[in-house]
């Protein structure tokens, strides 16, 4: 019996380079790359060229696209609106387009499409972006529920865990500490944080599952920067008084808005899949053994 096809873009991201990793073996993978590959037969695409699009999965005829591809960057979409649209929200319906001969889309959301006012989160909560990135990302879904009949929604949050050359909060915090640098870190700023191979293992079981609309798949546990931080630190044995807490207000770095809590609830992802959403503790303790091996 043949693999099915699966098309992961963005797979030299933190999160499409776990999938496709994740996927070998029980997949016939393509990775798709905008800039640097990351996998041998990566293959360059720009998801904002609706021809490119087109074409590569009418050669491919992939039954299964997992779309990371995105401009994450919140500050830079708040500068560069109509670049990061364009990423966001025209690469997002090129690809969901494409999708239209069969083919299943899961598409990666974010948590910060909510006001953070109320926290925890449920999907059938009212979603009310407060910067430009989540503006995108919440129309780029619109745009997978409009134009793809067979489709998953897995919204995130604050994706961590090792990559070749991208830096996450995780890894910037362990690369500041291990070089004895103190740092400054918001302690009423509230996510799920979320280990990106948990998330990949996640997305993945959503295939053979054939789940179908909105879900939250994150970490399953609501923690502040700061305390995250200080986990982290704690995790790879490294100096918790070098970090120092600040509040949202006092931070002038930030030039988009980011919502105070926007922590997510996994009860209805967790209720579908073998794959449980891991709490901080679980995550770092696969982080630091992955480190070791």
């Amino acid at each position: 019996m043949s693999k099915m096809k699966l098309l992961v873009t963005g797979a030299s991201g933190l999160l499409g380079n776990k999938i496709v990793k994740t996927a070998n073996g029980n997949y016939d993978v393509t990775p798709l790359h905008s800039a640097h590959p990351l996998h041998s037969g990566s293959l360059k695409l720009d998801v904002t060229d609706r021809k490119q699009v087109l074409n590569l999965f009418s050669t491919l005829e992939p039954d299964v696209i997992i779309h990371t591809a995105s401009e994450t960057n919140v500050d830079k979409c708040e500068i560069q609106k109509e670049n990061a649209w364009k990423i966001n929200v025209e690469g997002t319906r090129n690809i969901a387009e494409a999708c239209k001969a069969g083919a299943k889309l899961i598409y990666i959301s974010t948590d910060y499409v909510f006001d953070g006012r109320k926290g925890d989160y449920k999907e059938d909560d009212t979603p009310n972006p407060i910067n430009y990135y989540a503006v995108t990302k919440l129309e780029g879904e619109k745009q997978v529920i409009q134009n793809c009949e067979n489709f998953a929604i897995l919204r995130t949050s604050v994706l961590y865990g090792w990559h070749p050359f991208k830096r996450n909060f995780a890894t910037w915090v362990t690369n500041e500490l291990k070089q004895n640098k103190e740092i400054t870190v918001v302690e009423d700023h509230y996510n799920t944080p979320t280990l990106a191979d948990n998330l990949a293992e996640m997305a993945i079981e959503a295939i053979p599952k054939d789940l179908e609309g909105v879900y939250h798949a994150c970490g399953s546990e609501r923690i502040g920067r700061y305390e995250f931080a200080r986990q982290i630190a704690r995790a790879f044995d490294l100096n918790q008084n070098l970090i120092r807490p600040i509040k949202m207000e006092q931070l002038t770095a930030w030039i988009a808005k980011r919502p105070r809590d926007s922590s997510l609830n996994t009860d209805k992802i967790r209720s579908q899949l073998e794959a449980k959403p891991l709490n901080i503790t679980e995550g770092l303790d696969r982080m630091k053994k992955e480190a070791e091996t």
